[in-house]
């Protein structure tokens, strides 16, 4: 029998904009629960092996950037937004974290942040392994990554999240999620500042352990 600790689920992905915006309020939370609730980080899937490049999204993109920078203030470049190769494929960042949550899980979520920043700050193109070379530092080695980047079985695993992403009936990203004696509820469906998601984990709690 497979006993299943409390913990807080977030569903996201590396290049969801709002999961970048949201980064600071779910570090609060997931601090502030860290005695009492484990967490796990799920790739969502938000367009995975996409084939459409920047020119037929940048003007979608550049208003929904710009609507999580109004509300959330993290910091973003637009000159990605203008490349004529780059291709929106949210596979390859996906993967890169799952590679981690493979081969040092305790670094997994300030990597994935670290491909948020990469890309939304410092306009990094995801798809090349280069890019994440300079954020392996003190968490692995460039050869041990690379090995499981590639590996069939990370492909695998990372399609196996988007399905489980699916299975649950997660559609929007970010997605919070709590799982506490034994029940899945959600949190939140979407950006939601710290101290209201926080109270609103606080109300679940009560409420399952006096049903």
């Amino acid at each position: 029998m497979i006993i299943m600790k409390d913990k807080i689920i977030y569903f996201g992905d590396p290049l969801c904009s709002w999961c970048y915006g949201f980064a600071n309020e779910i570090t609060i939370v997931i601090d502030h629960f860290k005695e009492k609730l484990e967490f796990e980080l799920v790739m969502g899937g938000l367009r995975p092996h996409g084939t459409e490049k920047m020119p037929e999204l940048s003007e979608m993109l550049k208003h929904h950037w710009e609507q999580v920078h109004e509300r959330s203030g993290a910091p973003f470049r637009y000159e990605l937004l203008q490349s004529e190769d780059f291709v929106y494929d949210t596979e390859p960042p996906s993967r890169a974290v799952v590679a981690m949550q493979s081969l040092n899980p305790g670094v997994a979520f300030d990597f994935f942040k670290d491909i948020q920043k990469a890309f939304y700050y410092e306009n990094k193109d995801t798809n090349l392994l280069e890019t994440y070379e300079p954020l392996l530092e003190g968490r692995t080695t460039r050869k041990e990554f690379q090995k499981i980047f590639n590996s069939s079985v990370t492909k695998n695993e990372t399609i196996a999240m988007f399905d489980y992403t699916k299975r649950l009936g997660v559609r929007g990203f970010p997605s919070t999620v709590l799982y506490f004696n034994d029940q899945l509820s959600l949190v939140a469906n979407g950006y939601m500042e710290a101290q209201p998601l926080i109270e609103k984990i606080d109300q679940l709690m009560t409420e399952e352990m006096t049903a």
